[in-house]
């Protein structure tokens, strides 16, 4: 049986589908950022912000989000934005990883000063740069390497407060008699129109639109209304469920929001969290949901550094669920979340999943595989299967070189 090694690991090319912007930053870019805006940090150094804000080991999930504060404090101008944007880019091609789904929330960044098209221009401009960079290498023109793609997604957030961002806090001002819920589902509506009119008239690469946030208690048909419009303009659809919630969160996901893939999808098979006294049969109910799951190829967006680190049941990567999946044949994309918070990349997060599940090299090269045909390409089918198909043939050719 062929052994997987690490050359093979970083040498293939790779994808990154689920991937926060605001939780990739490098250490020292947020510290110089932060220095050079008069931002407050807990400390000014490498070693000091890992022991105390970006760890290891957190306590849960609260402990987990509280970087993002001092990350989105940075993201406040186009020029850190597309900075940002553009070293992500380039972390990704120094580990092999050839297209990257580039996720965030614009509302966060968005004030007086800095509005919807601004940020995603940066972004794009950031990741532009870095793309046109690595393609004019003699490597990628004589077809011997994958040229860097890449997409952008658009979060809406289930919950939010109006300390947040400006734009929130404006939100709240002038929604302030309406319900908390509605004002969330307004803010999502917007950034789906928004989403829509700037791919029209800007062509800009916003190639997703997604919900992400605090699930349990944030049910995602409050935000019903963003996924019909972003469905009606052909915008594909992935939706944060299932990582702090059950199976429901997961069908809600799918038929309420119309989801083209699932981010995290952790609990999947949990039949103790599924709440609704309306489900009798709760086996038959996850099955059902794991069946059309499997036959649709709904891709799941597997994030295994960031559960382990988030949620409190999973002791050791052999409890997650991953196996499980791959047992159900469901496709299944190995992602990193955020790079920062979880000090990981995608390398190491495919050596966790080989090591900690003892994953075949079949297993593995399904699973990276899954992650180009479950991409929400921004080319056209033809140019997404030309594409898919040269990542496999050099998947392919370098099991021969180093396995």
């Amino acid at each position: 049986m062929k052994k997987i090694n690490e050359a093979y690991l970083k040498a293939i090319p790779k994808t990154d589908l689920h991937l926060h912007l605001d939780g990739s930053l490098r250490i020292p870019s947020l510290i110089e950022m932060a220095q050079s805006g008069n931002i407050e940090l807990p400390s000014y150094t490498e070693s000091g912000l890992r022991e105390l804000v970006f760890k290891d080991f957190y306590t849960d999930l609260p402990d987990y989000l509280n970087g993002f504060q001092y990350t989105v404090s940075v993201m406040q101008n186009a020029e850190n934005l597309e900075r940002i944007a553009y070293e992500l880019g380039v972390d990704n091609l120094n580990e092999g990883v050839r297209y990257i789904e580039v996720r965030f929330a614009p509302q966060l960044h968005m004030h007086d000063n800095l509005n919807m098209k601004e940020v995603l221009a940066a972004v794009t401009k950031g990741l532009n740069k870095a793309k046109s960079e690595f393609n004019q290498n003699e490597a990628v023109k004589s077809g011997e390497d994958l040229p860097f793609e890449f997409g952008i997604i658009v979060c809406a957030l289930r919950w939010f407060n109006p300390h947040m961002s400006a734009y929130y806090n404006k939100l709240f001002s002038v929604m302030s008699y309406a319900k908390e819920k509605d004002i969330f589902s307004a803010a999502s509506l917007e950034l789906a129109k928004a989403a829509a009119a700037l791919i029209k008239e800007e062509g800009f690469p916003v190639v997703g639109f997604d919900l992400a946030g605090a699930e349990a208690g944030n049910p995602a048909d409050d935000h019903e209304a963003a996924f019909q419009y972003a469905h009606t303009h052909f915008i594909k659809k992935t939706v944060h469920a299932g990582e702090a919630y059950g199976p429901e969160s997961i069908f809600q996901a799918i038929t309420d929001c119309h989801a083209n893939r699932i981010g995290h999808g952790t609990h999947l098979f949990a039949a103790e969290r599924i709440a609704s006294t309306q489900i009798e049969d709760k086996e038959n109910y996850i099955h059902e949901l794991v069946k059309y799951i499997a036959d649709t190829r709904t891709c799941i967006e597997i994030n295994l550094t960031s559960n382990l680190q988030t949620l409190p049941e999973l002791k050791s990567i052999a409890d997650h669920p991953l196996k499980l999946m791959i047992q159900n044949s469901l496709a299944t994309s190995i992602c990193t979340d955020n790079r920062l918070m979880s000090n990981t990349s995608v390398t190491k997060e495919l050596t966790l999943a080989v090591n900690g599940l003892d994953l075949d090299l079949k297993q593995l090269q399904n699973i990276v595989i899954a992650g180009f045909k479950g991409s929400f390409h921004p080319g056209t089918y033809l140019e997404k299967r030309k594409y898919v198909r040269a990542a496999i043939d050099r998947i392919k050719l370098l099991e021969n070189v180093l396995v």
